[in-house]
């Protein structure tokens, strides 16, 4: 259902999308040292035991197994993430608007080259165990509330945002946070949103809004209650 593409113009201006998903890092990897490997194993069992904590599952045996599935996807991303750094993708220009790669791209692109695998594992072990909701909730600590804290910047921007428009908009920031998850730093969680807001605002274009007008006004109006000292709109989503 779902593979990594940063997007499509890029990885297919540069030939990356027919390529073959690059080996998984085993622990021999000479690309990760022993001491690193180390720490991205502490921090991956740390993460894995407070989210499976938060899920208040009462359930000794269920709560392992699900620790299980997140500690390895989080020690595989980490491990995969420090094995392919930026440098693996030729510096070069962005297809879709002429300017230049940044090193986040690269990082990007080289990161979604991980296997399918690796995610999918992720996917059926915590639908093996736990309920559609409680696989949300997951996906939700990896992304610190992204799709809920986003979506609201919608609702505050947007007047009267309809049931369909609200609809579409979720289901791009769903699809943002499982892409999202494979993903090692914020910074590269966060590139992976900005794409799914992009195409979030694209969709409003074309059916009847328009956004630069909209958030134009969403940050004139919230400069007049700054300056007038009154209380903050709801946070937005950064532009």
């Amino acid at each position: 259902m779902k593979k990594r593409v940063i997007t499509a113009a890029l990885a297919a201006g540069l030939g990356l999308l027919a390529a073959p998903a690059a080996p998984a890092q085993t622990a021999q990897s000479p690309a990760t040292s022993a001491d690193a490997r180390a720490k991205i194993t502490r921090e991956a069992d740390q993460k894995a035991a407070a989210w499976v904590a938060a899920l208040q599952l009462k359930d000794a045996r269920k709560e392992a197994a699900v620790l299980e599935v997140i500690a390895a996807h989080l020690q595989a991303i980490g491990e995969y993430h420090d094995a392919h750094p930026y440098t693996e993708t030729p510096a070069g220009i962005n297809p879709a608007t002429g300017k230049a790669l940044s090193t986040l791209d690269r990082q990007l692109i080289a990161v979604s080259a991980m296997p399918n695998a690796i995610h999918d594992n992720l996917l059926a072990g915590l639908r093996q165990h736990l309920t559609p909701a409680q696989v949300e909730a997951v996906l939700d600590q990896y992304t610190i509330g992204k799709v809920a804290f986003t979506l609201n910047g919608y609702k505050a921007i947007v007047p009267n945002l309809t049931a369909t428009e609200e609809a579409v908009i979720l289901a791009n920031l769903k699809q943002a946070r499982e892409q999202a998850v494979d993903f090692k730093t914020m910074k590269e969680i966060s590139a992976v949103f900005e794409i799914y807001k992009t195409k979030n605002e694209d969709y409003l274009n074309t059916h009847g809004r328009n956004w630069r007008e909209l958030f134009k006004a969403y940050v004139d109006a919230a400069n007049a209650r700054k300056a007038a000292g009154k209380a903050p709109t709801p946070a937005a989503p950064p532009k």
